[in-house]
């Protein structure tokens, strides 16, 4: 779990992480939370003299952001968990409730890679991949909650199954976890990763050019049927594979360019804020119930 207090200004005023404790199940994981919030809380207090005047959090799987509930996550074990009311209850502050990705797509749209950009589409490539759709400032959640997962996309019909029940989603071809894998199977070392995999690459191993190469085409299969839905005007991505700078960036934008046909080519960036966006997405999230109630015009009866 990451944490911060953040200023009027976005700036990041205190940070601190703690383990989910996820190993002691999903009730450990929410008082863990809990707990994190209110000592975060008592830290603004005793170092700049006030409380802070809104909380957002930002949890993964679905999340039901007009409600407050965290639906489902399988990597904690929970479902259906009020967890905007429960930290209201404890804090005593006004809380919003986000989608880890979605949360930290809203940050690079506002204040990262994605700033005076009407239209924006973040593609974080980590343990899975997710998107953000950004529209105006804001970060569309969908109907159900589901907007944006493009790495469910099936981009090799029939190939690799994925957790998710269908075959050949893009995840299970372009993440980082799935490139660690492709290069563990290619270069016969179990521990080898994809970090591992970019060196060899920029090195010239043609082994590890051939994986790459084929993660790099099945990302922007995904991303162009991405960008045809959406019309984006940039193409944020992050995560840990974005790490490796222009040895992706450099092949990934020469094959998005030779897939569009009709559809106007955005421009694709790395995303700005590394594993700061989560937090200053959150930021952004309490800073918006704040700027919401402070326009609300008072009825008078």
């Amino acid at each position: 779990m990451k944490a911060a207090l953040v200023g009027d200004d976005g700036a990041l005023l205190h940070r601190a992480r703690r383990a989910t404790g996820r190993e002691r199940g999903p009730e450990a994981v929410l008082a863990g939370i809990l707990d994190f919030a209110a000592d975060l809380h008592a830290y603004g207090v005793e170092h700049y003299g006030e409380p802070a005047g809104a909380a957002g959090i930002a949890v993964p799987g679905i999340v039901d952001e007009t409600t407050g509930t965290a639906v489902y996550a399988a990597n904690l074990g929970w479902r259906d968990v009020p967890l905007r009311a429960l930290l209201t209850d404890r804090l005593g502050v006004p809380v919003a409730l986000g989608h880890d990705v979605r949360t930290g797509g809203l940050a690079e749209g506002r204040i990262g890679a994605g700033r005076g950009a009407d239209r924006f589409l973040f593609v974080p490539l980590g343990t899975g991949i997710a998107g953000a759709i950004g529209i105006d400032g804001r970060v569309e959640a969908g109907a159900h909650g589901f907007a944006g997962e493009i790495g469910h996309i099936v981009v090799r019909p029939g190939g690799t199954p994925c957790p998710c029940g269908q075959r050949g989603c893009l995840e299970r071809y372009a993440s980082a976890s799935a490139v660690s894998e492709a290069w563990a199977a290619a270069c016969g070392d179990p521990g080898a990763d994809a970090a591992d995999c970019a060196e060899a690459v920029a090195s010239g191993d043609p082994n590890a050019v051939r994986v790459w190469q084929e993660a790099v085409d099945a990302l922007a299969d995904g991303l162009v049927t991405g960008l045809t839905l959406l019309d984006p005007r940039t193409l944020i991505i992050g995560g840990g594979l974005a790490e490796a700078g222009e040895v992706l960036f450099q092949p990934l934008r020469e094959a998005v360019r030779h897939r569009v046909t009709f559809q106007k080519l955005p421009a694709i960036v790395p995303a700005a804020l590394g594993d700061t966006a989560g937090c200053l997405g959150a930021g952004l999230l309490a800073q918006d119930l704040l700027t919401a109630t402070s326009t609300t015009p008072e009825v008078s009866t």
